[in-house]
């Protein structure tokens, strides 16, 4: 799921932050996911194990509102409607909820990996 981004370079510069924000608002409005009720974590795809296993870590309650969010889209689609400006995703609901547990996953995996790939040597006992 990790692909290159140029977010950290960004945001460590400030004028450049400052000229950026407007344009990614634009952006993500323009996108036209938020006019189907959807968050920008609805977007990412299941097919990966990682991403499969962040939705069963999903609360209970996030999962549900997951799926009625995509269902729902997923009607607006089919009649091709847009959902009435009140039940429109707004930009401060628009969070990620599931990014931070694959991130969270990625880096258990690595962790494992390390773990698994580690050498232990025993010390040899001194023979006098």
């Amino acid at each position: 799921m990790s692909a290159p981004s140029l977010t950290g370079f960004i945001m460590k510069r400030p004028w450049l932050k400052q000229w950026m924000i407007p344009i990614s608002k634009w952006y993500a409005d323009a996108a036209g996911y938020r006019k189907l009720g959807l968050r920008v974590d609805d977007l990412i795809p299941e097919e990966s194990e990682t991403v499969m296993l962040a939705l069963k870590r999903l609360p209970p309650k996030e999962a549900y509102d997951r799926v009625f969010r995509l269902r729902r889209a997923f009607q607006c689609s089919l009649s091709h409607q847009l959902l009435p400006k009140d039940q429109q995703t707004k930009p401060e609901e628009d969070y990620l909820y599931l990014t931070p547990i694959i991130k969270q996953i990625e880096q258990e995996s690595r962790e494992r990996g390390d773990l698994d790939s580690m050498v232990v040597n025993k010390k040899k006992k001194d023979k006098p």
